[in-house]
This record gives C-alpha cells, sequence and structure tokens, in this order.
C-alpha cells in the first residue's frame, strides 16, 4: 500500500480535506433545494466529522503497524501455501464477532454527543455512514510480515469486512468471484459510492442553480443622456442659412433646374475685333485721334540701327541717368504681365503690355497723365505670351496667346485682325522671318512648329513642322542669317534651318544639352547674332558664341543668378539690350527690387534701383530699341518705366 509515515500522513490530510469540500458542497445543495432543519445540520455535520475521524484513524494505525509495500504486487507471481491460506481464513472467521462489537462501541463513543440533537432518521444515517468510512480506511492499512509465514491482517480491515455481511450478495460482483476479498471490497465501495452520488442528483441540482442565476446584463452607460428643454429658447442660427426672411417670413424655394457652368476663358469669335478700350466708356473721337496719332508715328531711322557700339563706360554713364518716378509706374492690365515692348519711335513713348487674363495694355507717356494715357483691349482669352510692334509698319503690333491665336492689332483701322488661328492648339511664341514681317514662324506647347504667311487669304500655316522637342517655350530668329532659328524647350536649346525642315521629324543642326533644369528662353544678340543668352531654373545664365553655326556652339560664359521666382510670379526671361549687344538685361529676386544688366563676360554693368517705386519684381523686361528707356513688368500688371 504505502511506504513510512509520510504517505500515510499525506493520505490522512488528503482525506480530511476531500470530505470537508464534501460537507461544504452539501451545504450549499441542499439548501438551495429548500432542505433546512435537523436533516441539513445532521448531514453536515457527519460529512465535517467524518473528515476527522478518517484522519485520525489513518494517523493512530500508522504510529501502531507496520506496512507493507504492494506497489509492485501481482496476484498472479505470488504464491501461497496452503497451510498459510487456511491459517488466514481461521483468523479473519475468529475475529469477526469480537471486532465487529468494538467497532460499533468506538462509533457510539465518537458520534453520540455531537448528535444529541438530531433526529432518530438522521442518527442512523450516520451511524450507517461512519461505518462506511472506517471500512474505507481500513481497507488501506492490509499488512504482512515476511520474517514468519503468518499474514496478519488489520484488525480494522476484518471488522470492515464483518460490518458489510450483504458483500457476496452485491449484484454485478459474481463475475470477479476470481478475485480476492479486498479487490471485491473495493469493487463494492466503487459502486456504492457511484449509486451515492447519483441519487444525491446533482446535476439536476447545477441546473437548478444556474436557473437561479441571473444571467449577466451589459452595463449601463453612465453618460445622462441631455434632457430635452421643452420651453427653452434654442440656440441663435443664422437666418441667412435658414433661409428665412428676417421678418419670419421663408424664401420661396430655389429653382431646381442646373444651371451651366460658363467657361472661365472663352474662345473670342474668329474674325477681326474691334480696336474698343475695355476702361474708357465716351470720348470715341478722343480714342480715334490718339489711333490716328500713333499710325501717323514714323519708324525708327535707320542710320540709327547701323551706327557702332558704344564702349562700356559710356553706356555705363547713359544707364546711370535713367530714374523711375511716381509718374512712370502704372498699373495696365489686370493680371500678371506676360510680354513687354516699346514702340520704337524716338518722339513718343509708348508701351505694350501683354497680361495673363488675355488682354493687351497700351500706356502712351508722352504729354499725357497716367491715367488718360492708359488703354486696355481684351483681344484674347488666354495670356498673351509674346508681344511685338512690326518692324516694317510700327503701327500694327502683334500677340500672340495661349487660346491658340495670333492677332494684328492695327492702329490705322482700329481693329484687331485675325492673322494665325488653330483651336486645337496652344501657342507659346513667335518671330518675324523677314525684314518686311510677312512671314512669321510659331511655337507650340506640343513641340511643333508653324510657318505662317500674312499675304495669302485665310488663317491657317502654310507648313507645319514637327521637332524633336516636346515642348518649345520661346523661338528667335537670327537677325542676320535668318534661315536660322532658335528653340528652347525644356532641357535641349536646338538651332534649326529653315531649309532643311522636314513635317514628319525635323534634325536639329545644333543641340546644347548644359542645361541640368528647365529653360525659360534663348535669344540671339539683336545686332550681329554672335551670341546666345538663355536662362535656366538651375540658377545660371549662359552666353554661348554663336558666330560659327556649326555641329556645335561653344559656352563662353556661366553667371550665377537667382532665377527661382516661385509659383505666384512670372519667370525670368534674360533679353539683350537692342543697343549693346553684349548686354543682357534681367530681373532680380535680391532685395531691395532691382533690375540688373550683366556684360557678356559675367560682370554686372549695372543695376535699376527704384526705391519706393520699385517694391515688387520685374520678372519681364525690354529695353527700346535707340533711346536709354527701360520697361518692365511685374506679377500684378505694373509697368514700370526708367528713362532719362
Amino acid at each position: 500500500m504505502f511506504k513510512g509515515g509520510s504517505s500515510v500522513f499525506r493520505l490522512a490530510v488528503f482525506g480530511r480535506r476531500f470530505w470537508r469540500e464534501i460537507a461544504s458542497h452539501w451545504a450549499l445543495l441542499l439548501k438551495s433545494c429548500g432542505e433546512t432543519g435537523s436533516h441539513c445540520k445532521a448531514r453536515w455535520f457527519f460529512l465535517s466529522r467524518r473528515a476527522s475521524v478518517f484522519q485520525s484513524e489513518i494517523l493512530a494505525s500508522a504510529a501502531s503497524k507496520k506496512y507493507w509495500d504492494l506497489s509492485n504486487y501481482k496476484p498472479d507471481q505470488i504464491k501461497h501455501s496452503k497451510s498459510l491460506l487456511d491459517k488466514n481464513s481461521n483468523n479473519e472467521v475468529a475475529c469477526k464477532k469480537c471486532k465487529k462489537t468494538e467497532i460499533r462501541k468506538t462509533c457510539r463513543r465518537i458520534l453520540t454527543p455531537r448528535m444529541e440533537g438530531t433526529s432518530s432518521k438522521a442518527e442512523s444515517t450516520l451511524q450507517k455512514s461512519s461505518l462506511d468510512v472506517y471500512t474505507e480506511s481500513n481497507k488501506r492499512q492490509h499488512k504482512s510480515t515476511s520474517d514468519s509465514d503468518t499474514v496478519i491482517l488489520s484488525v480494522d480491515m476484518e471488522s470492515s469486512q464483518d460490518l458489510d455481511s450483504d458483500e457476496d450478495n452485491t449484484p454485478g460482483l459474481d463475475e470477479f468471484s476470481g478475485l480476492s476479498s479486498y479487490e471485491r471490497k473495493r469493487l463494492k465501495n466503487i459502486s456504492e459510492n457511484a449509486n451515492f452520488f447519483a441519487s444525491l442528483q446533482l446535476s439536476e441540482s447545477a441546473a437548478r442553480f444556474r436557473e437561479m442565476i441571473k444571467k449577466r446584463q451589459p452595463p449601463e452607460s453612465k453618460r445622462k443622456k441631455p434632457k430635452k428643454r421643452e420651453n427653452g429658447t434654442g440656440c441663435r442660427r443664422s437666418m441667412r442659412l435658414l433661409k428665412v426672411d428676417p421678418s419670419g417670413v421663408s424664401l420661396p424655394a430655389t429653382p431646381t433646374q442646373p444651371t451651366l457652368i460658363a467657361d472661365e476663358n472663352p474662345l473670342l469669335p474668329p474674325g477681326p475685333l474691334e480696336m474698343t478700350p475695355e476702361n474708357r466708356d465716351d470720348d470715341s473721337e478722343l480714342f480715334k485721334r490718339v489711333l490716328q496719332t500713333w499710325a501717323n508715328v514714323s519708324k525708327t531711322s535707320s542710320k540709327n540701327t547701323e551706327k557702332e557700339l558704344a564702349n562700356i563706360k559710356s553706356y555705363k554713364a547713359n544707364l546711370s541717368g535713367m530714374v523711375i518716378n511716381e509718374d512712370t509706374v502704372h498699373k495696365v492690365t489686370k493680371g500678371a504681365v506676360f510680354s513687354v515692348a516699346l514702340h520704337p519711335s524716338e518722339i513718343r513713348t509708348l508701351v505694350a503690355a501683354g497680361a495673363k487674363s488675355g488682354q493687351v495694355g497700351l500706356w502712351d507717356l508722352t504729354h499725357q497723365s497716367k491715367e488718360d494715357g492708359v488703354y486696355v483691349f481684351q483681344p484674347h482669352s488666354q495670356p498673351v505670351s509674346c508681344l511685338y510692334f512690326s518692324p516694317a509698319n510700327p503701327a500694327h503690333i502683334l500677340s500672340l496667346s495661349y487660346d491658340g491665336t495670333l492677332r494684328c492689332g492695327d492702329f490705322s483701322r482700329a481693329i484687331f485682325e485675325e492673322v494665325y488661328r488653330d483651336e486645337r492648339s496652344s501657342f507659346s511664341s513667335f518671330d518675324f522671318l523677314g525684314e518686311d514681317a510677312s512671314t512669321l514662324i510659331v511655337g507650340h506647347w506640343n513641340g511643333t512648329i508653324s510657318l505662317v504667311d500674312r499675304r495669302t487669304p485665310g488663317t491657317s500655316y502654310e507648313k507645319l513642322i514637327n521637332s524633336s522637342l516636346s515642348k518649345i517655350r520661346t523661338v528667335h530668329v537670327h537677325p542676320v542669317h535668318r534661315q536660322y532659328f532658335i528653340t528652347a524647350g525644356l532641357r535641349d536649346i536646338h538651332i534649326y534651318d529653315t531649309r532643311h525642315l522636314n513635317p514628319r521629324r525635323s534634325q536639329p543642326l545644333i543641340s546644347l544639352t548644359e542645361h541640368t533644369k528647365s529653360i525659360a528662353s534663348a535669344y540671339f544678340s539683336p545686332l550681329t547674332g554672335n551670341r546666345v543668352v538663355t536662362t535656366c531654373a538651375d540658377c545660371k545664365l549662359r552666353i554661348f558664341d554663336s558666330s560659327c553655326i556649326s555641329s556645335e556652339i561653344p559656352l563662353l560664359t556661366t553667371i550665377r543668378h537667382n532665377t527661382i521666382t516661385g509659383r505666384w510670379l512670372t519667370r525670368f526671361q534674360a533679353v539683350w539690350d537692342p543697343k549693346q549687344e553684349d548686354c543682357v538685361i534681367v530681373g532680380s529676386m535680391a532685395h531691395p527690387r532691382r533690375v540688373e544688366i550683366f556684360h557678356e563676360t559675367g560682370k554686372q554693368v549695372h543695376s535699376f534701383f527704384g526705391g519706393e517705386c520699385l517694391v515688387s519684381v520685374c520678372s519681364i523686361n525690354t529695353m527700346h530699341p535707340t533711346r536709354y528707356i527701360l520697361a518692365g513688368g511685374n506679377s500684378s500688371g505694373k509697368i514700370h518705366v526708367f528713362m532719362n
């Protein structure tokens, strides 16, 4: 069975804990089933006492008896002699009667004082159950001695066998008749315990107990709902948003018909447009006299264009004499200025500005106040990116726009005549192929080039060429060898020969690939065409030697200059001074605001400061071909004029 006293002690403690657990569960179940009074008290006391008796008897037996280890016991391996078996059976019969009486007396001595208040039914139940406990404890105390041939059985084990005289009559044990008495007794106890627990109906009691427990409900939110005010005044609301008249009368419902959204920049109708100023409502006769004056202005004498260049010292002195004042600053157009041109007249100072809004503004600064000298026209619906006075007839001003139209403003007839129209494309720049200004070359934003002849009827092109560039920003013709023209793309500069243009795909004569970022413009020098100036977003102005147009043209100078204008300013475009072709003019982002002039060697020649009259960036600038007059436009539509 068990070795040593420690095993017995552990058995006793375990048994006591087991029966006390049974007692606790009994009390809970009996209370839930409604059983109270003496029966409940008797059963609880019996189970509690049963645990104490079990522990005390086990410990008492362990102190006076020597246990035999049955951990490796196998009935088939042990052979007993016949005499030994007979002796054991005789001892068993002899001890039955005496031990039966002794065990009953012991149980009464232990249990009777505790059971005085119980009923007769509870007392009989306790007595029978205590005997069963005693039997269960004694059946584990079986021992034998190895020195003598006698097997000494525990007195408690023998008495427990005598108490249950109906052991052989237990149903289900006949088929185990070949087992020893200990094994048969163990099986009997297992069967009785199973029947006992089945009679308790624990599963039914547990089911009833679970039904008594209320199902857990989700906790209610502690946040209190705001109480609605029945008669309280509500919060203030805008009657305009509620569409209620201030007097309290509801406004009529708005119509549900869909409204058509008008195009922000509708394309103007084809054909000539009247030259009617938008900023003038009356004095049509006065405006006609002004137009006649502009038409009668003679163009610049050819003698002045053929004179030799001035030296740098005298040129600087003349630039220093150019000033700006409040009378030479005025807002000419609504939107940002995209292009500026100066009339070549030596008598009158007439400035033209092309705006982002499609307007063309003319400002006459001769003998008039600045308010009376400004006339604004609307020949285009989108930005005017290029603007020139005709070199053959200064009474004509040609304007090109993103809307795909090229128009000529004729002062003598007071109309804007349509020269070229292509609604499927957007124009970026143009220039005159001949000195008589009859043929034009037009650059498109999609990379194509158009050749236009103003002498032919209609508003279509004469030839359409696909260039090797994806986009074209500027187009400029060589001033001497007019068969050459230069185009500025996104990252490359190409020079073409009009005599070798292929409508399908034209290859350039020269490609300049030194630029690392987006290019804004590229122009030949105005008198000889021996230099090319380019403006790039990498903050550099580059000057190339184009005196010999061959397979390549060398780079002469790189000028560091801030060309990052941002989103809201027009991009810088460095242009040549028509009087001094070795000097370029460009706007500046530096403070205080200024317009700078650089020599082709990279040295700064002059900076135009305006003080309070020049507080913005002049992105687009131009110089008069013969006079020392500089006109610059900013992104708000203002024109700043520096002059002697």
